[in-house]
């Protein structure tokens, strides 16, 4: 059991995630500034039930806080259903940018595309050097949309003597495949 969240607010220069994960009687949490080395706590609870305890009762109140699930890195998997919205709001993005107006709305789109993609800005983030140019929301925007055209994975699993089962499984894709220079111009 294990869980990323990020807390994102340039305005106020937040760019935080707190991570947690249960191994046997263990919660190991780890938090800090995405881009940046975590601290680290290690509660050990006497058992496994406990831990799963006290796992809810912080990712509780963590998203009570504002905080919000994503993944912890560039190389982890991520849902299609979240790449097409990062991808939406870059279209949206993309025009403050082309008209260098920064406004609120800039903010809120901005805001949210933080907590979809893990995202080092360094210790001051200035929303306005996000993206310099449109080209930078071009680049990142192919690069997402390179991801979808990429099929992911399948696995399959067969019992024996068991007709299969439909499922509706969650499309998920590896943001392995997107180069280390995502951020490229930061």
């Amino acid at each position: 059991m294990e869980i990323y969240l990020v807390f994102v607010d340039p305005i106020q220069n937040s760019n935080k995630f707190w991570a947690a994960i249960v191994e046997d009687s263990n919660l190991t949490v780890q938090w800090g500034r995405v881009g940046y080395q975590a601290q680290t706590k290690v509660h050990t609870l006497g058992n496994h039930q406990r831990a799963v305890s006290k796992f809810n009762n912080l990712v509780a109140e963590k998203m009570m806080k504002g905080y919000r699930r994503s993944q912890s890195q560039i190389d982890s998997n991520c849902e299609v259903s979240e790449i097409d919205r990062a991808i939406e709001l870059l279209k949206i993005i993309r025009p403050y940018v082309e008209q260098k107006n920064f406004s609120v709305a800039y903010i809120n789109a901005l805001n949210q595309y933080l907590k979809i993609v893990p995202t080092p800005l360094g210790m001051q983030i200035e929303p306005y050097r996000v993206y310099r140019s449109v080209e930078d929301v071009d680049y990142q925007m192919e690069l997402l949309n390179s991801l979808l055209a990429t099929p992911a994975p399948q696995v399959a699993v067969v019992a024996v003597d068991h007709a299969p089962e439909a499922t509706t499984e969650t499309a998920v894709v590896s943001l392995k495949t997107i180069s280390k220079n995502f951020w490229r111009h930061l």
